[in-house]
């Protein structure tokens, strides 16, 4: 259900700064709200989108809106301003029409998660073991001749297995797959000194975003040279980033003095240097710093943020890829990994 309502606006809730907390919910499900302490009330919805009104979606939305704009009415202090951080055309015309002054709610809501709370940290902590006992399935699993999409299979299998929801992209690749990045799984066979790629994205229990990458060599045999070497540039660009986060740092800063990739790669690398992570991934979003003029912004560092770092390390001239991830949270001392999933130690070149 939890897929099923982010693609459809079946429940929704209204908070009021001062007031009570309001959840609309899907028809029939009272009942699993039952005992929830944050919850001060529960009204059914008003489903108002194509699939449940067909034709009559504008007068449903206009119901809909009516019911909304009361609760601003007797909570909103006076004014009649709402914040809504998803909403269809319907409603925001609705809702406008009633005199209601509809912004994006989207900065408010990215804004108040980008600071965990204690229980929030546990509940990423939970989903990072659930996640890693994945991974490590799935490495168990890697062998000449299985399929990526077999392999993939696994990781989703014990994220059910122990209670968590889906996986947000299917980004596990071998081979000649693995550069450049972003080629989903397929029913290609893994070969024997193949590299294996992966980047979790998972939503594990309770919700949370357990997201760390890792690339694996598929058999018993040697890493080649350029293997070793886009795995210890990857490796080298994760820690010496890991090592610039603390509280106060500003985004453009770490942006800045991120680790300077070589030029071959530059091409082929990764849309973030670090982005947060908790019901998804989240702000911030910081960029390299060759792209901090045009998807840039200023900020800083806090307390309590968590952060993945990310690395892709793909030649512009082909040859394999490797994507590293760690899952980080900042302490006033700095960043301390969630993610604790062994790196490879052939790949490192430490196992001779």
């Amino acid at each position: 259900m939890q897929v099923w309502t982010l693609r459809n606006p079946a429940r929704y809730v209204f908070v009021a700064t001062e007031g009570p907390v309001v959840m609309f919910e899907f028809a029939g499900c009272n009942h699993l709200l039952v005992g929830l302490d944050c919850i001060d009330e529960i009204r059914p919805a008003t489903s108002w989108f194509y699939f449940t009104s067909g034709p009559r979606m504008a007068d449903k939305a206009k119901s809909w809106a009516a019911e909304m704009a009361d609760l601003v009415r007797l909570h909103g202090g006076g004014n009649k301003r709402l914040a809504a951080d998803r909403l269809l055309p319907a409603g925001f015309q609705a809702l406008t029409a009633l005199g209601i002054d509809v912004v994006d709610g989207q900065a408010i809501a990215e804004r108040a998660r980008c600071r965990k709370s204690v229980d929030e940290i546990q509940c990423m902590v939970n989903a990072i073991a659930v996640c890693q006992t994945g991974v490590g399935a799935l490495e168990a699993a890697l062998r000449p001749g299985v399929t990526e999409n077999e392999l993939w299979s696994v990781l989703h299998a014990a994220n059910i297995a122990l209670g968590g929801e889906y996986i947000e992209t299917r980004l596990l690749s071998s081979g000649d797959r693995t550069n450049p990045w972003y080629q989903e799984t397929s029913e290609r066979p893994v070969e024997a000194g193949d590299l294996v790629a992966l980047d979790t994205d998972l939503i594990g229990p309770y919700g949370y975003f357990a997201d760390m990458s890792r690339t694996f060599l598929c058999g018993d045999g040697r890493a080649s040279g350029q293997q070793r070497t886009a795995y210890r540039m990857s490796y080298e660009q994760i820690h010496h980033n890991m090592s610039l986060l603390r509280p106060g740092v500003s985004f453009k800063e770490l942006s800045e003095k991120s680790w300077k990739m070589p030029e071959e790669y530059v091409k082929n690398r990764y849309m973030s240097l670090f982005h947060g992570a908790g019901l998804g991934g989240e702000y911030p979003y910081i960029p390299y710093w060759q792209d901090y003029p045009t998807k840039g912004y200023d900020g800083l560092i806090e307390e309590n943020m968590l952060l993945c770092v990310e690395s892709f390390i793909g030649s512009e001239h082909g040859g394999k890829g490797v994507k590293l991830e760690q899952l980080v949270r900042i302490t006033e001392n700095g960043a301390v990994p969630l993610s604790s999933y062994p790196f490879d130690e052939r790949l490192l070149g430490r196992e001779f």
